[in-house]
Order: C-alpha cells, then sequence, then structure tokens
C-alpha cells in the first residue's frame, strides 16, 4: 500500500493538532481564572501532560510520524519495520485502543466544563484510537514482535498510575479549589465507592484490558509479519 505513510503522516498531524488545541483550552483556562489554584499555569501544564489520553497521543503522533517517514524512505525496498519501530507502534496501538474502550465505557457521558470541545474530544478518543487499530490491521512491512514485548507495553501505564496515585493527593484542583486532582474519576479515592480499595480494583481492571489488548496487538503483528 504505497498511500500507508501517508496515511500515517496525516493521523499525526491530525492527533497532533487536537494536542495542541486541547493544550490551548487549558492554559486559556488558566489565564482566565480568578483563583490562584485555577491561574496557577505549571500547575494547570502539568496536569494536561498527567492524563493518560493525552500521554498515549503524543505516544501515537511520534509513532505515526517516525512510522511513516520511515516507510516514505524505504519504499523502494521490502524490508519489514526495524524492532524498534515495530515496538513503538505495538506500545502507541495498545495505549490508544486502551484509551478508546475506556473513554467510550467510562467517560463518555462526563460534562466537558469547558476542557475540551467535541471536535478534540472525538478526535483523541475516537478517531486516534481507529487509526492506530486500522494499523495494526492493515499497515504493510510489519514485524512480529516476542511476547516478551508485552512487559514493554505494561511498563508505562503501571508507572503512569503510581506517579498519579501519588501526585493526587498533593495537587489542588484548578476547577474546583479541592486540596486533591485526578485526572479521570475512576481513579479519585474521594469519588470512588470503598476509596483506594474500590480505585486498585479500577486499575487491575485497566490493567487486564491493556495486557489484553497488547496481546491481541502482539498477536496480529505475529500473524501479519516475519517474527523478530
Amino acid at each position: 500500500m504505497t498511500w500507508w505513510p501517508y496515511v500515517r503522516l496525516a493521523a499525526a498531524v491530525l492527533g497532533a493538532a487536537a494536542i495542541t488545541r486541547q493544550a490551548w483550552l487549558a492554559i486559556g483556562n488558566a489565564l482566565a481564572a480568578d483563583t490562584e489554584w485555577g491561574s496557577h499555569l505549571p500547575t494547570v501544564v502539568v496536569n494536561f501532560f498527567s492524563y493518560f489520553t493525552i500521554l498515549s497521543n503524543l505516544v501515537a503522533v511520534i509513532a505515526l510520524a517516525i512510522g511513516g517517514i520511515w516507510m516514505l524512505r524505504h519504499r523502494r525496498s521490502t524490508d519489514l519495520e526495524p524492532a524498534w519501530l515495530a515496538t513503538i507502534l505495538v506500545c502507541a496501538s495498545s495505549y490508544m485502543i486502551v484509551t478508546g474502550i475506556v473513554y467510550n465505557i467510562l467517560l463518555r457521558n462526563i460534562p466537558l466544563a469547558g476542557l475540551s470541545d467535541v471536535w478534540t474530544n472525538e478526535t483523541l478518543h475516537v478517531v486516534m484510537p481507529l487509526v492506530m487499530l486500522l494499523d495494526v490491521l492493515f499497515a504493510p512491512r510489519r514485524r512480529g514482535l516476542p511476547w516478551s514485548a508485552l512487559w514493554i507495553v505494561a511498563a508505562f501505564p503501571i508507572v503512569w498510575a503510581g506517579y498519579t496515585l501519588v501526585r493526587g493527593e498533593h495537587i489542588t484542583s484548578p476547577l474546583y479549589g479541592r486540596p486533591w486532582w485526578y485526572p479521570y474519576p475512576f481513579l479519585d479515592p474521594h469519588q470512588v465507592p470503598a476509596g483506594y480499595v474500590g480505585v486498585a480494583g479500577y486499575i487491575l481492571g485497566i490493567a487486564a484490558v491493556i495486557v489484553g489488548v497488547g496481546a491481541f496487538v502482539v498477536w496480529i503483528g505475529r500473524r501479519r509479519g516475519i517474527r523478530s
């Protein structure tokens, strides 16, 4: 498919535009806030990059851009993608597919409250996950990775969950002024029934989804490509 690198590059531009738009909205809210906690720009910026959605989309944008450029540079050869690129794509695809699943099951009906708009929200949570799923299923010249790649897939979400739980109790919510802030309601022990026990249940459930999706992505890659 000679047009696939252009699909990857177009999706990378779209994802980058949606992330930029989302960042602009977050910064604009901070600049317009009339409270000390709402206008504290460093906290708002760090909060922005604490969302799994934003981080997974960043990984996807980078993976798609590198993958598209690599395909263009090697369009006259039949080489499979290198193992390092295949690993990045497996991680990006797994995180984005999970982002789409979690958003549509747990978060779709939560009001945006000025934190996003419809175009940005749907691009980051629906369009980009679908693009990454299609990349898994149809992108040419895929390399199959060993099952041990699942450890790499799981590493980032584990670190992110630990970071989120440790940081959450020490950050004042820019929107509500509460003395805690968590990026998602299902990670907030103040909102989830049974507190940290309930949060642990959500984390275990999402971890199982991440491992399951990662296994699916690796399996598809092993069936479609040459195993490394």
